[in-house]
């Protein structure tokens, strides 16, 4: 019996090492929640969209408000005029986002990764900031203009920035 073990496993190990399975890399650009012009003005509000990812769209005018995106990636993402009031995207990810005249106020940003993003005319009363990862040159930007207490976590959106 240890003889026929030993002859199987040496016919798979051969088999293997002769027709190797292929691998496949996964990009995060292939990974998208959906595509097109078809986004722009979309409304997500109030919606339970945990970990959900978007990925080089253009979001223009979408609605995001009071949307639970706990979680999410805006990865090469247009987000002008974008309404992210109320929405918790507590440990999300934005890398190179462009938020241009959006609606951040009251949201949750808690731990969230926002480098190589830019705010651009944001409206973030209230905001909560608490740990989140900014380029030094947008928190300046923010902090000219911070103002307010997120109504959730109680946590003055100047001092969440580290605004002196």
């Amino acid at each position: 019996m240890k003889y026929w073990q030993l002859l199987a496993s040496f016919v798979l190990a051969l088999v293997l090492f002769l027709f190797p399975l292929s691998a496949e890399a996964a990009s995060s650009s292939s990974i998208t929640r959906s595509a097109g012009d078809e986004l722009k003005g979309k409304d997500y509000s109030g919606q339970s969209l945990i970990g959900s990812e978007f990925t080089n769209v253009d979001l223009e005018n979408a609605n995001f408000s009071n949307a639970d995106l706990r979680g999410g990636v805006f990865n090469g993402t247009v987000l002008q005029g974008v309404n992210f009031h109320g929405v918790d995207f507590s440990n999300g990810i934005a890398y190179l986002a462009k938020f241009r005249s959006a609606n951040l106020s009251d949201a949750v940003l808690t731990d969230a990764m926002m480098l190589r993003s830019t705010f651009d005319d944001v409206d973030i009363t209230g905001a909560d900031f608490t740990n989140a990862v900014l380029d030094g040159v947008q928190v300046k930007k923010l902090c000219a203009k911070a103002s307010g207490v997120n109504s959730k976590t109680g946590i003055d959106t100047r001092e969440s920035l580290g605004c002196k």
